[in-house]
């Protein structure tokens, strides 16, 4: 059986989540706007939203549940969506001076 890692919206963020519109497609999240909770094993999120939701620690909208294999899935008011988390893009080295020169040369 799958275990899924539950990473938890921070409440700061949650009324943020829950006022946005929906919108189809992967939901990007940023890793700092979670909190790590609890590993729990289940066949599949919807096992996981079942076995909590009469507890304390039932799934709030936002929350996350991560895979073994790092594959994200977010509770959102219509059941699980596919998720992944912001990489933000690495800054491109300065080209040398030589490479900038030799680009910005036509030749005939």
């Amino acid at each position: 059986m799958p275990a899924y890692q539950i990473h938890r919206l921070k409440e700061s963020y949650r009324q943020q989540f829950r006022w946005a519109p929906h919108t189809s497609g992967i939901t990007i999240a940023r890793p700092n706007h979670y909190e790590k909770g609890a590993l729990t094993e289940a066949a599949s999120p919807y096992a996981v939203w079942l076995a909590l939701r009469d507890s304390d620690e039932r799934l709030q909208v936002g929350d996350l549940l991560e895979l073994e294999n790092g594959d994200l899935r977010i509770y959102k008011y219509i059941g699980f969506e596919e998720a992944r988390w912001f990489v933000p893009e690495s800054a491109q080295p300065p080209q040398s001076e030589v490479q900038a020169a030799s680009a910005t040369v036509d030749v005939p």
